[in-house]
C-alpha cells in the first residue's frame, strides 16, 4: 500500500478500536511550543512536578524518543460521563471514576501498533499515554483535532474536551494532516471565572500551584489548611470543563471500563476515613486513585470536605 492508502487504513482502524479521532503529523521538533513551555517552567508554574522540567528537548522532539521516527499519530479517546452522585457530595474527577486510563488506552494503542505491523510490515515505534515527555496537546492541535482553550485543555467543536490524548510515534511515513482547527473560545471566560482557586492565567497557562487537581493528586505533602472553597473535590477537579460551553456537545463514552466504581457512588465520608490500606489497594488496584494513595485521599477529605 502507498502512503495515502496506509494513512486512510490506519485512521479507520483506530476508530474501530474505539478512538474518537485520529490525526497524523510529521515527526519533527515543535519549535513553536518551545518558548511557551520554557516560560511556564521558568515561572515555576509546575510546582513540585519536577518531571515536567526533565527531558526538555525530548518533550519537544519525538525523534529523540523513537529511533528513525517519521510520524506522530495523535488520538483522542472519549471518557465523558455524568458526574457520580455521592452521599456526602465527595467529588472525584470523572476521568478517574473507573479503571485507570493508562492501562485501558495503552492496550488499545498496543493493539493498533500490532495491527499496523500485521497489515503493513516491519514498523517500529512506541505507545504513549500521558506517561512520557510528549506534548500531547500540541500534537493534537498540529494534526487538526482541536484547539487549546483558555484552561489549556484541548477542545473540539463536536464533543468538547472530555478526552484522553494518546500518541503512537512510529518509523512509518504517513500523509500528514494539513487542516488546523480554528480557536472558537472567542471572548468567553467561563473557565477562568469559574475556577475556585484562580489557577487559570492569561495565555492559556494554568498555575499548578493554585490548581485543585495538583493539590489533590500531585502534591505529596499533606494539606494543613481549610480548603472549603474546593467544594468537596478529593481527587482532581472538573470545574473548568463543566462550565465550558463546548462541553454541551459531549457524548457519553461507550467504554465499559470507565464506568464509576460502586464504592465511589456509595461511600460516605466516614467510609473513606475508615477504609484500611489493604482494602483500598484491593478495591482500587486498577483505579487512577492509587496515584495519590489512601493517606492523601483521607487528608483531602479532612480539609476539602469539612463537616
Amino acid at each position: 500500500m502507498n502512503t495515502e492508502t496506509n494513512t486512510k487504513w490506519l485512521k479507520k482502524t483506530a476508530i474501530e478500536l474505539g478512538f474518537t479521532a485520529c490525526g497524523i503529523a510529521k515527526a519533527e521538533k515543535l519549535y513553536a511550543e518551545e518558548e511557551h513551555l520554557a516560560s511556564w517552567l521558568e515561572e515555576e508554574r509546575h510546582g513540585e512536578m519536577q518531571y515536567m522540567a526533565n527531558n526538555f528537548e525530548k518533550r519537544l522532539d519525538p525523534t529523540l524518543l523513537v529511533d528513525n521516527a517519521k510520524t506522530v499519530v495523535s488520538l483522542l479517546f472519549n471518557y465523558y460521563q455524568k458526574t457520580p452522585e455521592t452521599p456526602d457530595n465527595t467529588k472525584v474527577s470523572i476521568y478517574a471514576a473507573g479503571d485507570d486510563y493508562h492501562i485501558v488506552i495503552k492496550q488499545k494503542l498496543t493493539d493498533l501498533l500490532q495491527r499496523i505491523q500485521e497489515k503493513i510490515g516491519d514498523v517500529h515505534g512506541r505507545c504513549f499515554v500521558d506517561s512520557a515527555p510528549v506534548l500531547e496537546r500540541a500534537w493534537a492541535v498540529k494534526t487538526g483535532l482541536g484547539w487549546i482553550g483558555k484552561n489549556s485543555m484541548l477542545i473540539t467543536k463536536k464533543q468538547g474536551s472530555y478526552f484522553f490524548l494518546a500518541e503512537l510515534i512510529i518509523d512509518l511515513e504517513l500523509k500528514p494532516d494539513t487542516s488546523i482547527a480554528t480557536n472558537h473560545c472567542g471572548t468567553c471566560t467561563a473557565c477562568i471565572d469559574a475556577c475556585p482557586t484562580n489557577a487559570i492565567l492569561p495565555n492559556k497557562k494554568v498555575d499548578a500551584q493554585s490548581c485543585i487537581s495538583y493539590y489533590t493528586i500531585e502534591l505529596k505533602k499533606n494539606l494543613d489548611e481549610n480548603t472549603k472553597s474546593w467544594n468537596n473535590w478529593i481527587f482532581g477537579c472538573d470545574v473548568c470543563q463543566q462550565v465550558c460551553p463546548w462541553n454541551r456537545f459531549s457524548i457519553l463514552t461507550n467504554e465499559p471500563t470507565f464506568a464509576p466504581y460502586d464504592q465511589l457512588i456509595k461511600y460516605k465520608k466516614s467510609d473513606w476515613l475508615e477504609l484500611t490500606e489493604d482494602v483500598f489497594k484491593k478495591t482500587f488496584r486498577n483505579s487512577p486513585l492509587k496515584r495519590s494513595g489512601l493517606s492523601k485521599i483521607k487528608n483531602n477529605l479532612m480539609h476539602a470536605c469539612p463537616v
